[in-house]
């Protein structure tokens, strides 16, 4: 009997030692095809980022920091400081090239199953605000997507079970924008349960630290834009931007920014700082520094002192810029701008940040939108209703709370005799020039002031508004272009056939590898795909 008792312990034993190592195993060697949960507080953070720039194991820089380096070509925020490059051309992506592509990257693989997995657990935890969080960001996500992209996948994303996709209208993806924008709002709302401004601002650190009436501001602001880049449209509704707008972010208090650790890490850093070295060849263009300077025609003769924020200066103290695809052509030595870390012209790189100013220093926030965008948006749905007493004051606010913005928050490695006060800014404001009376307030005015206080973060919403006005239109029975002065590249790329740039196509390594019917039938494997004028701009 003794004998059996120790055979059956010794078999017990057995067995608990195996299902002990079984258990291990199958922790450290978890199934990959299986879904892993994971606390939501961990999955937002990463999530975030995709509005500026991520990086994963599986790639990087997805987000809109990345297309803006390009996209900030079409609109002349800046260009290379040399010659033949296609985007300075207006060109698009080529060949088996992945540029273009990280805000598509950044919606369907960064934010993609990620959002999903905190709304349905988010959901089953009854953290609303998580739930709400995660709709706002999605809703941001489909906007800016269509706006780069125009038709894209919308029925049928984020479904594994399939292999090909069908592209859907960018109508509709407007109409999601909205009921996704309503859903974030919904859940922003409530309140009790699982809802925690201290638990939110573990996943939320670094944009607004948990602060749901901030998230809100957001929503509402994305909604705004959703209607105010319809302007085009017989069905364009002032009444609803303005309502939204309203709603949104109208303190900088407010602003939707996102922060930086700062580490030693790179992707701790911005973007667009010297450590991540990813503007190194940019400079400023002709266009910008004219309209800072006072050489361009509609401004002529101001000299803005948010140039020394914006832009960089030349050995002389003045302020110049490049024309695209010109390199130094036209620009003698001594005219040339410093780069944006305050190396010379032909300088790609920096020791460090000390010289750099504004969204291209390491620690900057960088701004994803602002209380001054909103206001712009209100000025132009104001001056569009027929309302230009109360469109002068929404254009006043937008130019005020640009430069308090700056003044608050880059003065860094501003040279003190050269920084915003209120002084400065009172006599800028005063000009008849930039703020004239109210009956002759134009378009022009208000579009020309939003593009400088959206410049360098906000390279994006400023080409869809380019866009609106086919970058260079009139207002009726106002002489010259709303965007005075501005000169599309003379040497387009040679796929554009002598046409403007409208869209970046699809992402390669996504897309042209496996859904090419779908492409085929909406015309993306055209050489001039990219110059195909997108729904929300045409009339």
């Amino acid at each position: 009997m003794k004998n059996k008792i120790n055979c059956i312990l010794t078999f017990l034993t057995l067995s608990t030692i195996a299902l002990s190592c079984h258990k291990k195993i199958d922790e450290v060697h978890l199934n990959p095809n299986a879904s892993v949960r994971v606390p939501i507080e961990q999955i937002l953070p990463g999530v975030i980022t995709n509005m500026h720039a991520n990086s994963s194991a599986a790639g990087g820089g997805y987000g809109t920091a990345n297309d803006g380096l390009y996209i900030g070509r079409y609109v002349q925020f800046w260009a290379t400081n040399t010659t033949n490059n296609q985007f300075d051309r207006m060109g698009g992506a080529t060949g088996g090239s992945d540029l273009l592509g990280n805000v598509w990257g950044a919606h369907y693989y960064g934010m993609g199953q990620n959002l999903n997995r905190i709304i349905e657990w988010g959901t089953e935890e009854k953290k609303w605000d998580y739930v709400g969080v995660a709709y706002a960001i999605r809703a941001f996500s489909w906007l800016t997507l269509t706006n780069v992209h125009g038709e894209v996948i919308l029925k049928e994303a984020f479904n594994p079970s399939q292999r090909v996709f069908a592209y859907d209208e960018q109508k509709e993806v407007y109409e999601e924008v909205r009921r996704v924008g309503k859903l974030a709002i919904e859940n922003l709302n409530k309140t009790g349960e699982g809802v925690s401004k201290e638990n939110l601002a573990k996943g939320d650190k670094y944009f607004y630290n948990g602060d749901v009436e901030k998230w809100k501001k957001f929503v509402y602001s994305v909604l705004a834009r959703s209607y105010n880049q319809l302007s085009n449209k017989a069905d364009y509704k002032p009444d609803s931007v303005l309502f939204y707008a309203n709603l949104g972010i109208n303190s900088n208090a407010n602003n939707a920014t996102m922060k930086f650790e700062n580490s030693g890490i790179s992707g701790t850093k911005n973007f667009y700082g010297p450590t991540r070295g990813n503007a190194g060849a940019l400079r400023q263009t002709a266009f910008i520094a004219d309209l800072l300077s006072g050489a361009n025609s509609r401004f002529m003769g101001v000299a803005d002192p948010r140039a020394i924020y914006l832009i960089r200066e030349n050995t002389k103290g003045t302020f110049r810029g490049v024309r695209p695809n010109k390199g130094t052509d036209g620009l003698a030595v001594d005219d040339r701008p410093q780069n944006f870390w305050g190396g010379s012209f032909l300088t790609t790189t920096a020791a460090n940040d000390a010289n750099a100013r504004y969204i291209f220093k390491d620690a900057a926030p960088f701004p994803i939108i602002t209380a001054s965008e909103v206001q712009f948006m209100k000025a132009e749905a104001q001056y569009r209703k027929g309302n230009k007493t109360e469109a002068l004051e929404a254009y006043k606010n937008g130019i005020s709370l640009n430069f308090d913005l700056l003044s608050a928050e880059y003065n860094a490695s501003v040279p003190a005799d050269k920084q915003i006060t209120s002084a400065n800014k009172a006599t800028f404001l005063a000009n008849p020039i930039v703020v004239p009376v109210a009956n002759r307030l134009t378009l022009s005015h208000i579009m020309l002031q939003k593009y400088i206080a959206l410049y360098g973060y906000a390279p994006i919403e400023t080409w869809v508004d380019m866009r609106r006005f086919h970058y260079i239109d009139s207002e009726t029975g106002v002489p010259g272009q709303v965007y005075a002065d501005f000169i599309p590249p003379s040497d387009l790329f040679s796929d554009n056939n002598q046409k403007l740039v409208y869209r970046a196509r699809p992402r390669y390594n996504s897309e042209y590898l496996y859904n090419v019917p779908e492409l085929t039938r909406i015309g993306a494997l055209e050489l001039d795909y990219h110059t195909k004028e997108q729904w929300f701009s045409q009339k």
